[in-house]
């Protein structure tokens, strides 16, 4: 049986600042967005100010092809902090996107059974709402979160 929340607190959704604002604006619109650093010209996931790699601070937004490969995954059972509690089971995943960042992620539209390293999967997006700080995108409240599923499979 899933948890229930017992409070307004929700641990799923992220602050938007001004730095941030782009990448979930354009999460908003259907496109994700990686960093590309114009010194090394390595690309990073999650955003950042500055390079991971060469630290340069010449770091510019760049829209992802929306294309990944299954690099791990695990079936989550239980998990305690809203609203996770009410989605389980669900694949958190890490996820190697075409432009050779990792990402944290989560897999949705596909049964347990048929995950495998390796298996081309394509972003989407799942609106969240209620944080209540009028942050989002998206309508007040709300924000697009990107996820993957199966490459080939249709938007639910």
């Amino acid at each position: 049986m899933p948890a229930t929340p017992s409070s307004s607190v929700r641990f799923d959704l992220p602050d938007v600042d001004v730095f941030t604002r782009p990448y979930w604006d354009a999460a908003a619109e259907g496109l994700l967005l990686i960093r590309r650093c114009r010194d090394c010209a390595r690309a990073h996931h999650y955003p950042r100010e500055f390079c991971p790699y060469c630290w340069s601070e010449d770091v510019a937004w760049e829209r992802a092809e929306g294309r990944a490969r299954l690099y791990t995954w695990s079936v989550v059972h239980r998990n305690d902090l809203p609203p996770f509690g009410t989605r389980t089971p669900y694949v958190a995943a890490v996820v190697d996107l075409a432009e050779g960042p990792r990402m944290m992620t989560e897999v949705v539209e596909c049964p347990e059974d048929e995950l495998r390293i390796g298996m081309e999967l394509t972003v989407t997006f799942r609106r969240e709402g209620g944080h209540g700080s009028g942050q989002g995108s998206g309508d007040e409240g709300e924000i697009d979160v990107p996820v993957f599923r199966p490459q080939g499979s249709m938007a639910g």
